[in-house]
């Protein structure tokens, strides 16, 4: 007996309805990103794993899908390495390339390859699959979709503000109530410099930014595990658990980071962008949250996150400020802003909360019957004609019984059916059936075109 075939945990397949609805938050974004003047761009699935490597935290790389060498791989492997079952130095001698992690380091090497021909500030998006290595579970995948929007090659707050603008214009449109959290690695520098412990500035912002999944005192506990005495993590309390207004937060903050010049910068960027938006108000709410540290140790300045207010689901977009991602790439000191709207968390909330519009499923509209050969040409010219006025329409294949064929119309909730027999070619017209109301009517072609298309 053949065994029952499945697909690996962490990755869906996906239903015509699903596609259809997916393809509506895709083109949702796309239409945004196209709004500000942002270019589309693909890379491949695979990249070299020293492009990979080191990008992302410790955390991060052990994430990294690796893929082994084709051919034979253990080629050059002596059996003593094989013994030592030393994963990584394994990893390395057996696999030079990675499922891409994420679209931004891509992205950045791909602006050092083709530096050339762009043109700077260079507006990007991209909307392919990412793989991770992560625990499967609700609203966490190991392969999903990114949809990326950077602007490389220019240092202006404005990019800043004007990504969240487009944050703001793509969930009013998907009909998602959302709260933007912002904050700014400048600022959890000067906190760190403050407690005394700048050197453990990735492990403080790794532990904070786990806050709202772990609690307080798990991530207090982390603290003490990295090596943070007693009076830096009680230090670190007040700020972290900051509360008030925007503008007071950064008040507060400007006198706590008095002796950071880092810190006070941090401030400065994050007061710029709310002067920005007085102006032009974003329909969301946006706090300032400095327990928002996104982990990925490439950001330098602001940083932010999206949160569903309707859904108990983790964050739909993050981004921030890069000021030298592709120094490591041999292309020093281009700064970037960039954020990722995640597709797949996005679609759960549009369906847990019922968003998705009727009309987004770009389903069948009208369903021609198949009664005989003569019949059937007759109904192909009909179907060439309503298709060149935009309408979706099928012939059915087979001149099957009519049970079957007005079926097939009910299970794909096709809201029209043509009935096309030998009075109505004679008359020259369409017996035109509707679905949800059960009304027939004989009317033209063109009259049938007006009924559908109204």
């Amino acid at each position: 007996m053949a065994q029952k075939p499945s697909i690996p945990k962490g990755t869906r397949d996906f239903s015509p309805e699903e596609m259809a609805k997916r393809n509506y938050i895709f083109n949702t974004i796309r239409e945004v990103y196209a709004l500000y003047g942002f270019s589309q761009i693909e890379t491949p699935a695979m990249e070299t794993l020293q492009t990979l490597m080191g990008k992302y935290g410790e955390e991060g790389d052990k994430l990294l899908f690796k893929v082994l060498n084709s051919g034979d791989f253990l080629s050059g492997v002596e059996d003593a390495e094989l013994c030592e079952r030393n994963t990584a130095r394994l990893a390395a001698r057996l696999c030079e390339k990675g499922l891409r992690y994420d679209l931004t380091v891509p992205f950045a090497r791909y602006v050092v390859m083709h530096r050339n021909e762009l043109t700077f500030p260079f507006k990007r998006y991209q909307i392919q699959p990412v793989w991770r290595a992560d625990r499967p579970q609700k609203g966490r995948y190991r392969e999903f979709y990114q949809c990326d929007g950077d602007i490389i090659g220019s240092d202006s707050l404005l990019n800043e503000v004007e990504l969240l603008h487009i944050i703001d214009d793509v969930f009013t449109r998907l009909n998602i109530r959302v709260a933007i959290k912002l904050n700014n690695r400048k600022i959890l520098t000067g906190i760190a410099e403050i407690i005394g412990a700048p050197e453990k500035i990735i492990d403080i912002t790794v532990a904070i930014d786990k806050l709202d999944k772990i609690g307080l005192d798990k991530v207090n506990e982390e603290l003490r595990d990295k090596g943070l005495n007693e009076e830096a993590i009680a230090q670190l309390q007040p700020i972290i658990l900051l509360e008030g207004s925007n503008e007071s937060k950064l008040q507060t903050l400007r006198q706590a980071l008095a002796q950071s010049e880092t810190g006070l910068k941090g401030i400065d960027e994050l007061e710029f962008i709310l002067g920005k938006l007085t102006n032009q108000p974003l329909k969301a709410q946006l706090d300032i949250d400095l327990t928002l540290a996104r982990g990925l140790n490439y950001y330098t300045g602001a940083i932010l996150e999206v949160k569903a207010l309707d859904v108990q689901i983790g964050s739909i977009t993050g981004g921030g400020r890069y000021d030298n991602l592709t120094g490591v790439f041999g292309m020093p000191n281009v700064s970037g802003v960039g954020m990722s709207f995640g597709a797949d968390r996005i679609y759960d909330v549009l369906s847990q909360l019922d968003l998705f519009p009727t009309d987004s499923l770009q389903a069948t509209q009208v369903l021609f019957v198949n009664f005989g050969d003569k019949e059937c040409d007759v109904c192909m010219q009909h179907a060439t004609l309503f298709r060149a006025q935009g309408i979706r329409t099928e012939v059915f294949p087979e001149s099957a019984k009519m049970k079957k064929q007005m079926g097939y119309a009910d299970t794909h909730h096709i809201p029209y059916v043509a009935l096309v027999g030998e009075s109505e070619i004679e008359a020259g017209k369409i017996a035109l059936k509707n679905m949800i109301t059960g009304e027939q009517q004989l009317v033209t072609p063109q009259e049938a075109i007006d009924i559908i298309t109204r």
